[in-house]
């Protein structure tokens, strides 16, 4: 839009402001535009100006418009004669609010001739409008600005006390202006100017017309009219005929009769409110008619007198006339009486009373329409000024004077202003008269009364009314037998009692008794008796009830029902009106049942009847739907099933269903006769049950119903016959409003199950049958017709007219799909509903293009807002582009979508809705919002893609709502602000790399993104707008996407300064305070009253969570560094977990208290130095633990499994700080428990899934996925941290004496032995698995621990249970172990885990479990003699584990050497050969590093892998070893194969260690000269080789030789330090190298003891020739003395002690210390050795 400084607001724009309908709505914000426009409305119509050439001169000079601006507004003010310069205006207004154009197409349409004649057209439409809004301002002012509840009372108050002198002078004159003009022609103001533009120029003129005198008739409803005025307009009036004679009435056609009416009435509104007869009857009655300003003007009365004798032949003369003759009559009574006289009986004659009528309702309802009420109190006086005046058998049909009366007391308070005054005058005069008929005649009387009753305290005063009649009238057209008469027949008196109705019974009848006087009146109908006898009209209602049930099938019923019906009416208003009245009419409201029931089932039935009965039900039914759905459901009225509902196939296609009573009668009587009185009923009915909410067995009875709306009214109703206008529309709205109720219905209400529900039905119709389509159709009626019904409107803008009902129904239409679209159960087929949605129609005809049209609509917010609602909905769920939908029209509608989220006036809604729907198309729909975001490319060099904000970028408008300076402005409130960030949001987290980069740069940016960050926010309890969370949570949120997909040296300077300026600022410290007080609110008030603002909070933590993770892996750009803040923070988090996870039973905390314990443990992992710091703990995670047990289970699952996470990595952080814990006891207690349960849940859950394991194939398995969910086995479950915790603590209690306690009272071992067992035997659970052998292992490591383990009948949970764990291969070893990665859960590492058991139960407990043990070595002999011989072929690192966990188990076991040859002999030479051998292979392997090298290159891809991860080096991850460079390579190559060297040197001193049992002690064999040889095997053969790597080659001293050579070498490397052949650079630290040393040195002690102890064995062996030992002395002296010397050497720089020298027999006394000269005690052992073998 071209600025020009000629813009002004248009109209349109200031009525909208004076509505309240746009974002200004501050009084004072009111008061400011109605000082700016006062004077522009005070010109009225005259604010337009004609052509003139010093306009044209002003347009000229103006150098801000454009030329071809310019040039066709000179062509607009030809067409419509304005104003050269306002022609400019309203093109510059028009183009900003309804033009349907992009800016671009503007230019080729200016310059094109066909396009721009539609275009000036569809301007002056622009025009025509402009003027009527600037009139309908001037209306709102009158209307409200004396009404003390409207929020601008005063503003408007203020205005019009500046309008008041000026403005009837002009608005007089204007109208006489318009009626007055010449109709435009071709001539004059250009070709455009054709029959059908001069006919529209017409009708605004009436419309204008019409306008006008509303004003001036509202204005004089305020404000006095002098008598001189009131003979201008008569004159005026005259001259127009009251509208009739236009000068241009030969344009009027059928379509302006309402607006010729209205202007007539209006006019004769005018006249009558001049004459002020209500002051005239107040003077009347206080006898000072002389203060009236008519008492002393007898020349303008005498004018008038002349003036008003010529009228009478217009209907509009009647009331202007019968108002004159009341003026006359009271002021002058004698003067011109003739005159009076002749002039009202011409009143008369026009029918005064039924055109008052007919006017009233023409005028329209009195809803908040103000001109219709004013209208009404202005009859009001003279219509009570009339009766009390003059005889009321003078003013003709008594029953047109009480319709004119019915029609004037429906103005609010009306009625109340009745009651107050005396029955003898004004209207009361009307009520008595018909009272005296009553009840001969009812009807008259209760017509008075209903529309007597508008509140509650006329409620009563009616009721009393009739309760306490006192008088009964009868006609007789001969006298009866039973009365005595006066001779003068005026009185009679009954001589018998009577009873009133024949067939009435006791407490439904009238008695009158013997004696009752009646005044008689005899007449045209016969006698008319007045009896004077009390009774209450209540109980004649009920009898005339009981009368008509009984006459039903009879001739008399249709005169009877005129009867009932008004008794009907009138309990309908009086329940509606008052509810407490409801008990006192029960006997009435009982009966309305039974006459549906038999009225709806006569041949013939009265419809208005039906109608009244269904009205009183849908009152009755608001305040207690179960009683009236009960009673309704036996009258047969609904439609109802014949059999049962099962299935929603056999409910759709309404199978055994009946249309009921209502139904047929809807099909016989109401479609042909186009009337649908009981129509509209029923739909308010089934309405109202509806949202009674009565329960699931009321609402499947109601299904038939809803059905019969569904199949059968709502894709045919727009077909019926129709004889009322608006009805169809009426139709259309209710049927939706119903779908609209069950849509909303609260799910708890619905019942499940296969039986479809009244929201699963619903549901499915609208999806898939032709309901679903008619309500498309409903939503494709769009703007253009919603426009076109408004326009047509002749109201000013009530809000009950056709237009009004169209834009409720689309709204509704657009809220059901939503909702249907919403609930509707996901499925893989597209419904035929989601196809009409979407699918693409030529020329922009699909239902996308029209939704996303609606934002041209101007006149409800709420309807463009609801369009861009379903929108999208449609954009989220629909497989389809909305770009593409809108084809040509997208540029032009996305211009119309940022000038509504542009203008600051603009509704704020609509623009919050607006940016939602851009939020969600950032994910689902890339060509739309690449269309809003409009990036252009910068020109620069080629491929470098640098963007620009294009002119109409969605972008813009953003950046202006987040700008820090206009927060808080009217134009940006905090829901504006916070959509604005969502959608920010919605673009980082979709990585619209190209709006990012545009957005980042942007100046200022990072500073106003930031700012609410840095503001103070009120206290929880005080949050008034929650949605300010939500947008600092979209702050946190950005801030954190960008840190994260960022390298943080590319991070804006801007940003890292905030981040600074929020460290520096303590705003870490404050947020972390501010979410604490935030969960802390929710857990407080979640017992009260719930918390209202669940959602944001929620948001908030999630957001500050994902900063605080953030922060521990980006601290150096976050700036969160110290660790006194880091501490706050935690211990923040930790009281936070706290106090919403104890509050066990409420949802909303657990959830809250669920995100919390996540970042709790993320922040325990992470910040570890941080931890170890801070005060304990485990005291808070011991309570948060015991009060989540008691939590809902399902629920808590895995905030459960946080808990126990958090509180191991707490026990390994802090430990029990010095062994002091009080919650230990109570923790242990809640552990045992847990583990129990889950224990037990496993076992039942493994059980099951075998069972549905072994069921045949074929079965259905739908049952078995819903129960194999109950318990799973994963990782990180409950159950596997439950055990893990459990083992940390027992841990942690050293003494074991609270576990002992604990296991009395929970018998936790034997579930999870069990669970072991079942688990092992069915190869399932394995995390469950390894975790509880952890648990058993750290348990065995105590005594009292090893003995509770064992007798809880571990050997029977594990020994044979664990062969299904492993496959033993008959075809060699190799196979049955696994290449895997050593870390990875496998169930070779159960069966190594359940070894090292093993093997430390037997350690603690001794010869306490050799039987056990034993068992253990016979049942799986075959594995553990396999896995023995295996590392010859296999070296990875997890087949060297296992055999090191058996070779340790053997060395325990090895110490029971002769309980072992009792009873396994065989299996324990097998043993000893397979050692020997193990023995030899690892020597070789150590010695020969080349081949091992080989090996693993060769045969285990995988070591290289697994290397890395055995040395703990995070460093070196293995993809990037095994990818990288050689250098990296070889480096990754070394250290696998020193992981795989270190192993194999535990093996073998495990192995040695091992063997020392089998072969005799050394002392005893060297001086026991008697010892039992043959209790020791021969285990090395005598030849002194080197060792070699084959099978065949038997293991002999030379392999003995061979390793202590080795490990000689080895030891003598890492003196070294020799990196060439044994990488020990690769070597962690000192620590290490020394375990190394220790190990080398140990291997040599053993390998010397059993060389040395062998050898001695085959010294004193007498199988064995003097040769061979000669030869053994030999080889054995040399090879040691060599050795020796390479020792002496050694020890002399200084080796490591011996791990085993204490152990080792030593010639030396014990307290004696070894010398540093080679002294080491097993040295000496050799050099004696020596010596013995020499001598």
């Amino acid at each position: 839009m071209a600025d020009s400084e000629m813009y002004v607001r248009s109209s349109r724009e200031l009525w909208t402001i004076l509505l309240g309908r746009s974002a200004l709505r501050e009084p004072a914000q009111i008061e400011e535009e109605l000082d700016r426009n006062w004077e522009r409305l005070l010109q009225g119509l005259c604010y337009y100006k004609t052509p003139s050439s010093s306009a044209a001169e002003k347009l000229k000079a103006d150098k801000g418009v454009a030329q071809p601006l310019k040039d066709f507004g000179l062509r607009i003010s030809k067409l419509l004669g304005l104003d050269q310069q306002q022609s400019v205006q309203i093109l510059q207004c028009y183009l900003q609010e309804d033009y349907r154009g992009t800016r671009n197409t503007l230019k080729d349409v200016l310059q094109d001739e066909r396009p721009s004649q539609a275009l000036l057209l569809k301007i002056a439409d622009y025009y025509y409008e402009e003027r009527v809004c600037h009139l309908r301002c001037v209306l709102l002012l009158l209307t409200y600005f004396q009404d003390e509840r409207h929020p601008y009372r005063v503003e408007y108050s203020n205005c019009v006390n500046k309008l008041e002198k000026d403005l009837v002078t002009n608005y007089q004159k204007q109208f006489e202006t318009l009626f007055k003009a010449e109709s435009p022609t071709w001539e004059t103001h250009g070709n455009l100017m054709t029959e059908r533009q001069v006919s529209r120029w017409f009708l605004q003129c009436l419309r204008e017309q019409s306008l006008l005198l509303e004003i001036l008739f509202l204005y004089y409803a305020y404000f006095e009219m002098g008598p001189g005025d009131l003979l201008s307009f008569t004159k005026m009036f005259k001259e127009q005929g009251f509208g009739l004679r236009q000068t241009n009435r030969h344009l009027v056609d059928k379509s302006m009769d309402a607006l010729v009416d209205r202007i007539g009435y209006f006019s004769c509104l005018i006249l009558v409110e001049g004459m002020d007869i209500d002051f005239l009857h107040k003077c009347a009655l206080e006898d000072r008619t002389e203060q009236h300003q008519f008492s002393n003007t007898p020349a303008i009365s005498k004018e008038m007198d002349q003036m008003l004798l010529t009228f009478g032949d217009i209907p509009h003369h009647g009331p202007v006339l019968l108002a004159w003759v009341l003026l006359r009559h009271t002021l002058s009574p004698d003067e011109s009486s003739p005159v009076i006289r002749r002039i009202g009986n011409t009143s008369l004659q026009l029918g005064v009373f039924q055109y008052l009528t007919t006017m009233l309702q023409g005028l329209g309802g009195t809803g908040n329409n103000c001109t219709a009420s004013t209208a009404r109190m202005c009859i009001y006086g003279l219509l009570s000024f009339v009766i009390t005046s003059f005889e009321e058998e003078t003013l003709g049909s008594q029953q047109h004077l009480i319709n004119a009366a019915c029609e004037v007391l429906s103005a609010p308070s009306l009625a109340e202003l009745f009651w107050e005054t005396k029955p003898t005058m004004g209207l009361g005069m009307i009520l008595d008269s018909a009272m005296g008929m009553f009840p001969h005649k009812t009807g008259l009387l209760l017509q008075l009364l209903t529309a007597l009753l508008s509140d509650k305290s006329t409620a009563k005063k009616v009721y009393i009314f009739l309760d306490k009649m006192s008088f009964y009238t009868e006609v007789y057209k001969t006298k009866p037998n039973d009365v005595i008469s006066r001779d003068d027949e005026t009185l009679w008196r009954r001589q018998a009692p009577k009873l009133l109705y024949p067939l009435g019974l006791g407490q439904t009848n009238l008695r009158m008794p013997q004696g009752v006087l009646g005044q008689v009146a005899v007449g045209e109908q016969g006698y008319v008796v007045r009896w004077d006898y009390s009774y209450s009209a209540w109980i004649l209602f009920t009898c005339e009830i009981e009368m008509l049930l009984h006459v039903v099938s009879t001739a008399d019923v249709i005169l009877h029902c005129e009867r009932v019906k008004p008794i009907l009416d009138l309990v309908h208003k009086m329940i509606s009106t008052d509810w407490t009245v409801s008990d006192c009419l029960l006997p009435l409201t009982s009966r309305i049942y039974m006459l549906l029931q038999r009225l709806t089932s006569v041949i013939n039935p009265p419809v208005d009847v039906i109608a009244s009965c269904a009205n009183c039900l849908i009152v009755l039914a608001a305040r207690m739907p179960g009683k009236v759905w009960s009673s309704l459901h036996h009258t047969g009225f609904l439609p109802f099933a014949s059999s049962p509902l099962t299935n929603m196939a056999q409910s759709i296609s309404a199978e055994g269903m009946k249309a009921g009573n209502y139904g047929n009668l809807l099909v016989l009587i109401e479609q042909p006769r186009g009337e649908y009185a009981v129509t509209i009923a029923f739909l308010r009915l089934v309405t109202t049950l509806v949202k009674g909410q009565l329960g699931s067995t009321q609402d499947k009875g109601l299904i038939p119903c809803v059905l019969l709306v569904l199949k059968e009214m709502l894709p045919t109703y727009h077909k019926w016959r129709y004889n009322t206008h608006g009805v169809r529309e009426r139709i259309g709205c209710l049927i939706l409003e119903l779908v609209h109720a069950i849509l909303n219905l609260s799910p708890e209400g619905e019942a499940s199950g296969s039986t479809p529900t009244l929201q699963s039905l619903c549901i499915y119709s609208l999806a898939n049958t032709e309901a679903g389509q008619a309500v498309v159709n409903i939503m494709g009626v769009g703007v253009d017709t919603i426009d076109v019904v408004l326009a047509a409107q002749p109201s000013s803008g009530g809000s009950e007219g056709p237009g009004q009902i169209l834009i409720q129904t689309v709204k509704l239409a657009f809220s059901v799909t939503n909702n249907v679209i919403r609930l509707k159960p996901p499925s893989s087929a597209v419904s035929p509903l989601e196809q009409a949605l979407t699918q693409h129609g030529g020329h922009g005809s699909n239902l996308i293009a029209v939704l996303a049209k609606y934002i041209y609509h101007k006149h409800d917010p709420a309807l463009p807002r609801l369009a861009i609602q379903l929108l999208k909905r449609l954009a989220t769920v629909a497989p389809m582009s909305v770009y593409a939908c809108l084809g040509g029209d997208a540029a032009a509608i996305r211009d119309a979508f940022l000038t509504r989220l542009q203008s600051r006036t603009e509704d704020m809604r609509i623009k919050v809705m607006i940016l939602e729907f851009l939020t969600v198309a950032v994910e689902t729909q890339p060509g739309l919002i690449e269309l809003f975001l409009n990036l252009e490319v910068k020109d620069g060099a080629e491929g470098s893609k640098e963007f620009l904000l294009g002119e109409w970028s969605c972008l813009q408008v953003v950046l202006d709502l987040i700008d820090s300076r206009q927060q808080g402005k009217y134009w940006c409130p905090p829901l504006l602000h916070r959509a604005a960030l969502a959608f920010l949001h919605a673009l980082w987290q979709d990585r619209r790399d190209s709006a990012i980069s545009v957005l980042r740069t942007k100046e200022r940016f990072w500073e106003n993104l930031t700012t609410p960050l840095f503001g103070i926010l009120p206290s929880p309890s005080d949050i008034t707008e929650p949605c300010v969370l939500e947008t600092c949570a979209f702050v946190m949120k950005i801030i954190g996407l960008e840190i994260y997909y960022v390298v943080s040296g590319s991070l804006e300077r801007s940003l890292k300064d905030a981040l600074q300026k929020f460290s520096s600022g303590r705003r870490y410290e404050y947020w972390s305070q501010y979410v604490k007080s935030l969960v802390v609110h929710v857990a407080e008030t979640e017992e009260d009253e719930g918390v209202h603002s669940f959602s944001e909070t929620q948001m908030v933590i999630s957001a500050w969570r994902m900063l605080l993770i953030l922060s521990t892996s980006h601290s150096d750009v976050m700036q969160l560094k110290e660790d006194s803040a880091r501490l706050k923070l935690f211990m923040d988090v930790l009281d936070g977990t706290k106090a919403a996870l104890l509050v066990p039973m409420s949802v909303p905390c657990l959830r809250l208290g669920s995100m919390m314990a996540t970042l709790l443990l993320i922040l325990l992992k992470q910040w570890r130095s941080v931890v170890a710091t801070a005060p304990d703990v485990l005291a808070p995670l011991s309570l948060i633990l015991e009060s989540v047990l008691q939590a809902d289970q399902q629920l808590m699952e895995s905030t459960k499994a946080k808990v126990f996470s958090a509180l191991i990595s707490a026990l390994q952080i802090q430990g029990l700080n010095g062994g002091e814990i009080s919650q230990l006891p109570q923790l242990l207690l809640c552990v045992c428990e847990t583990v129990q349960d889950e224990a037990l849940a496993l076992i039942d859950s493994t059980r099951h899934a075998a069972q549905v394991r072994d069921v045949p194939d074929d079965k259905d398995s739908m049952e078995t996925d819903a129960v194999r969910s109950v318990q799973k086995d994963q990782r990180d479950g409950v159950c596997v941290l439950a055990l893990h915790l459990a083992k940390e603590l027992c841990r942690a209690d050293e003494d074991g004496e609270h576990w002992v306690l604990v296991m009395r009272k929970i018998p936790a071992l034997h579930s999870i032995l069990s669970a072991l067992e079942l688990s092992l035997r069915s190869k399932q659970n394995l995390y469950f698995t390894e975790a509880a052998l952890h648990l058993l292992l750290t348990l065995a490591r105590t005594p009292q621990g090893a003995a509770a383990v064992a007798g809880a009948g571990v050997i029977q949970s594990i020994c044979l249970p664990l062969l299904s764990v492993y496959e033993v291969p008959s075809n060699g070893a190799s196979q049955g172990f696994s290449r895997k990665s050593q870390d990875a859960p496998c169930w070779p590492g159960v069966y190594r885990l359940s070894m090292s058991l093993m093997e430390i139960l037997l350690k603690t407990l001794r010869y306490n479990f050799i039987n056990e043990a034993l068992d253990f070595v016979g049942v799986h002999q075959e594995r553990i003699l396999q896995c023995l011989n295996a590392v010859r072929t296999v070296q990875s690192l997890v087949c060297l584990d296992e055999a090191d966990h058996t070779v340790g188990f053997l060395l325990q076991l090895s110490r029971f050497c002769k309980e072992w040859q009792f009873h396994l002999p065989h299996l324990l030479r097998d043993v000893q050969i397979n050692l020997c051998y193990l023995c030899q292979t690892c020597t070789y392997l150590l010695h020969s590093r080349n081949m091992l090298h080989h090996y693993l290159q060769a045969k285990n891809g995988e070591a290289l892998a697994s290397g890395p991860r055995a040395q703990r080096d995070p460093q070196t991850p293995s993809k990037a070893a095994a990818e990288g460079g050689g250098g990296e390579r070889e480096e990754a190559e070394q250290k696998a194969l020193l992981a795989v060297q270190c192993s194999l040197l535990k093996i073998l001193s495990k192995t040695l260690a091992t063997l020392q049992h089998f072969t005799p002690d050394c002392c005893q064999i060297i001086l026991d000269q008697c010892m039992d040889l043959a209790e020791y095997r021969t285990l090395f053969v005598l030849s002194f080789t080197t060792s070699a790597f084959d099978a065949d080659v038997a293991p002999s001293f030379g392999t003995l030789l061979a390793t202590i050579n080795v490990a000689l070498s080895m030891l003598g490397e890492v003196e070294k330090k020799e990196p060439a052949s044994l990488s020990v650079a690769s070597l962690a630290s000192s620590e290490e190298t020394q375990a190394l040393k220790s190990l080398l040195m140990f291997t040599m002690e053993n390998c010397f003891y059993v060389l040395i102890s062998q050898a001695v064995r085959c010294l004193k062996d007498p199988s064995i020739a003097p040769r061979d030992k000669q030869r053994l002395k030999q080889e054995l002296g040399s090879e040691l003395s060599t050795l020796l010397s390479s020792l002496s050497r050694h020890f002399r720089r200084g080796a490591p002690s011996s791990p085993s020298s204490s152990l080792l027999p030593s010639p030396q006394p014990p307290g004696a210390k070894a010398s540093h000269e080679g002294q080491e005690p097993f040295i000496q052992l050799v050099q004696a050795f020596v010596r013995h073998i020499q001598r």
